[in-house]
């Protein structure tokens, strides 16, 4: 095998997201469940005799290599393997940049499935988990392929049973630094913890979301361009959500016909809106599994 081609990253939403206190060393500990969806980016990667890692363009513009996550995560493989490849990487970006959907952490961790399968270093699950650690807080949940109940600051993850939804998910104008979220002193840091099981009982027998985002307050704040369309949304009768650190927002459907429906009838408030309205808008499927998810052995 030479190359791979056409290597899916997918999007995460954080179904609800509770902030529970803070860590000595500045770290936030966190409670979410986090779901995949198929909106996703793709990466080819070519192997190479030399060890040199190279991306060539399809990157984030501006971001200059060394800072890229997707090269980190390749170089945290060679490093911790040996391997003598190296690869060309080229990647295909479709999930927006400061949008709370993960993107940069999902390119990560198909990076080390994918050259984990090209370099044949044949590391187990748990292996590249201690690498998707060091990379940063959600790269794990990618690598660990299911919906999870994600506690600690995020490595934490227990396997979920979802129900099938579709999401339609907006972005507002602006793109969100999650260091300058966390770093407010007025962002909620004492939630209560809540157990996996009252989630699980609440999903048997609730509709809407379960919890809160308990960053929104904050964001919300600092970027009113995102409080407007939520409010625009809410006013329009949809039960929305925040993922992440924002800017993205998300409201859930039975199905892919429903959520079309509903984003048909709604967009055009929200286009409406100062500020430039919306940067993009998806409808997507909710994944059961990462597509990635049988290329790991546990």
């Amino acid at each position: 095998m030479q190359a791979l081609h056409d290597v899916p990253a997918p999007a995460k939403l954080n179904l609800f997201l509770h902030v529970v206190g803070r860590r000595e060393d500045g770290y936030h500990l966190l409670q979410s469940v986090f779901r995949f969806v198929d909106l996703c980016d793709l990466l080819h990667f070519e192997r190479t005799a030399d060890g040199r890692i190279l991306r060539e363009g399809g990157g984030l513009a501006g971001l200059a290599q060394e800072d890229d996550l997707v090269v980190r995560a390749a170089q945290a493989l060679q490093a911790a393997t040996g391997v003598g490849y190296g690869v060309r990487i080229r990647y295909e970006k479709r999930i927006p940049a400061g949008g709370g959907l993960g993107g940069g952490s999902s390119d990560a961790a198909s990076t080390l499935i994918a050259l984990n399968r090209l370099w044949e270093t044949r590391l187990r699950r748990p292996q590249l988990l201690r690498l998707a650690v060091s990379l940063g807080a959600d790269v794990p949940v990618f690598v660990f392929g299911q919906s999870a109940f994600a506690q600690g600051i995020g490595e934490d993850l227990t396997p979920v049973v979802l129900p099938d939804r579709a999401y339609w998910i907006v972005q507002p104008p602006v793109q969100v630094p999650t260091a300058r979220i966390f770093a407010d002193p007025d962002l909620t840091r004492n939630s209560e913890s809540v157990k996996i099981a009252v989630f699980t009982d609440w999903q048997t027998g609730q509709s809407g979301l379960f919890g809160r985002n308990d960053l929104e307050a904050v964001v919300f704040r600092h970027y009113p361009a995102v409080s407007r369309v939520a409010r625009a949304m809410r006013d329009a009768g949809l039960e929305v959500r925040m993922t992440g650190s924002g800017a993205c927002l998300f409201a859930s459907f039975e199905n892919l016909v429903d959520a079309r429906l509903q984003r048909d009838r709604i967009i055009s408030k929200i286009s409406s809106l100062p500020d430039g309205a919306i940067g993009g808008s998806w409808v997507c499927q909710g994944l059961a599994d990462h597509p990635l998810r049988g290329w790991t052995v546990d």
